[in-house]
């Protein structure tokens, strides 16, 4: 196994506004545009440093506009709420997709704990 996946096929579902990856590890990982907005690596999100990071709120209907490439290591995800300045390496695109089902808990613990009330899932 790599210790640095790349990805091998990279599908934006428009629809289920959905982004889905697969790596050369064989692992395929199927993430929402809501999980990837809000863990964005963008210092709008993650802040300069630790302890800095911008709770996102308000995410549930984003969709991803575009994905363009960035060198030969990141995509750039345009979500159609205006952000347009997360590089995702394909090693954070890996660690998100592999660590899924913790970091949306995560997620969703830190709306509950700010008051903010998800709608359910249509």
């Amino acid at each position: 196994m790599s210790d640095n996946p790349k990805p091998t096929e990279i599908k934006l579902h428009k629809q289920s506004r959905t982004l889905e990856i697969a790596f050369d590890t064989g692992e395929r990982f199927n993430m929402p545009a809501e999980y990837l907005r809000v863990y964005s690596p963008s210092a709008e999100v993650r802040g300069h440093g630790p302890g800095q990071e911008v709770q996102q709120l308000g995410k549930q209907d984003v969709e991803i506009t575009h994905v363009e490439p960035v060198g030969q290591y990141a995509i750039l995800l345009r979500f159609d709420d205006g952000h347009d300045t997360g590089i995702y390496s394909w090693d954070e695109l890996h660690r998100l997709g592999a660590n899924y089902e913790a970091l949306w808990n995560s997620y969703l613990e830190r709306l509950e704990a700010a008051g903010h009330k998800r709608p359910a899932a249509s």
